[in-house]
């Protein structure tokens, strides 16, 4: 049954949940004239979500992606010298295959009101479930701050030796419809991961001083070189603030922290024709996300982190949205 959890805070931030693919719907942040501003790509109405016409776009729109985020090759898991077939289409696993976690009804464990609001989703992943190994529980902890900070909280554990690597797909745009261009962006990454022509990765690390996925100093997305992105960034294992993005326009700064060691970021070019919320209208690249993981198709490469989660052992993804007002410096 489709249920929606409202959370705010006394600086007037709103957040909705749905437990349909334990989602964000919308996340309202007051700009530096006190307007609110929905700062995530949401559809007009939670039952949108589960319509098929939506589903056949496999956007994602704020949910919950896994068991696997990201690209997984070859159409089989090697897990402890055994093997696991899954879905794929043109040797590319994506986003934990047919029916992953934003697919899926979640439970609300707990919703707690006041100061720092919250909300705790919960889903047990069964064994072999997409044909992934073990009864996996993983739970999904939003947190919508005083200080207009979103938390964002994965654990899980598993019966059974398997592959885990969960995010959070939102789509944002701090101004709330046009395009996300004149935007400015920030990485704190030296190196990008190289993929094939299926965005799967090689195994190779590249640098990205003076590539076009160098935004190590903060400038505008829309600079020179500039095709888009749907790429890997590495993070620095001591650097716990991972990237910025900033609004000249309305003075919406986002930082962001993350636990997780790659990030990847995905601007589309253009979002399809569906009925997006308070009748909002998007124009070429539209929104960016930030997909705070570990390596996609970390199983097929040994010198990537592992994504191996074991009996006994707890998943932890811990990431922080933190939202402020700047001048236009």
């Amino acid at each position: 049954m489709l249920e929606i959890v409202t959370l705010s805070n006394s600086n007037g931030a709103i957040l909705q949940i749905s437990n349909y693919g334990a989602t964000i719907l919308s996340l309202k942040i007051p700009d530096k004239n006190g307007n609110l501003i929905n700062v995530v790509v949401g559809l007009e109405s939670p039952e949108e979500y589960t319509k098929q016409s939506y589903l056949d776009h496999h956007l994602l729109l704020g949910a919950t992606v896994g068991r696997h985020a990201g690209r997984i090759s070859g159409g089989v898991m090697a897990i402890e010298n055994q093997e696991y077939p899954i879905y794929n289409q043109n040797g590319a696993h994506l986003h934990g295959g047919k029916q992953g976690f934003d697919k899926k009804f979640w439970n609300i464990d707990t919703v707690i009101n006041g100061k720092n609001s919250s909300v705790k989703l919960s889903y047990i992943s069964e064994h072999l479930e997409e044909n992934y190994p073990g009864n996996l529980h993983v739970s999904v902890n939003y947190e919508l701050m005083e200080s207009n900070t979103l938390k964002i909280t994965y654990e899980g554990t598993t019966d059974k030796t398997t592959v885990i690597n969960l995010t959070n797909h939102s789509y944002f745009n701090l101004e709330g419809c046009g395009s996300i261009l004149k935007h400015h962006l920030q990485v704190h990454s030296h190196s990008y991961l190289e993929v094939d022509n299926r965005l799967l990765p090689t195994g190779s690390i590249i640098p990205s001083k003076g590539t076009r996925f160098d935004y190590g100093e903060k400038s505008l997305i829309e600079k020179e070189g500039f095709a888009g992105i749907d790429d890997t960034f590495i993070l620095e294992p001591t650097q716990f603030n991972v990237a910025m993005l900033f609004s000249t326009s309305n003075g919406i700064c986002m930082n962001i922290y993350t636990n997780q060691p790659a990030i990847v970021i995905f601007t589309p070019k253009y979002l399809p024709d569906l009925n997006y919320s308070n009748n909002r209208s998007y124009k070429k690249y539209p929104a960016i996300c930030f997909e705070t993981q570990n390596f996609p198709d970390a199983t097929s490469h040994p010198h990537f982190p592992s994504s191996i989660l074991r009996p006994g052992q707890l998943y932890l993804n811990e990431t922080v949205f933190q939202f402020d007002i700047l001048s236009d410096s």
